[in-house]
């Protein structure tokens, strides 16, 4: 298991956190996502290293994007 922080801009209210949540939970391999919209940060456990590029490609399906 590998462990990834990112910064995510742009969320405003718990409905944001939500989108983010669902949208990087579907990218394969992925077993938690926690997201906290005080600073913006997602943390993502996954049974691989994951790629930025999916991982923003994910935030950016939610509406918001990787800092």
């Amino acid at each position: 298991m590998t462990t990834s922080t990112f910064t995510v801009t742009g969320m405003t209210c718990q409905h944001c956190v939500s989108s983010v949540t669902e949208e990087v939970s579907e990218i394969p391999g992925v077993t938690d996502v926690a997201v906290t919209l005080d600073d913006g940060s997602l943390v993502v456990t996954s049974e691989q290293p994951l790629d930025r590029a999916a991982v923003s490609a994910a935030v950016d399906e939610a509406g918001y994007q990787l800092a």
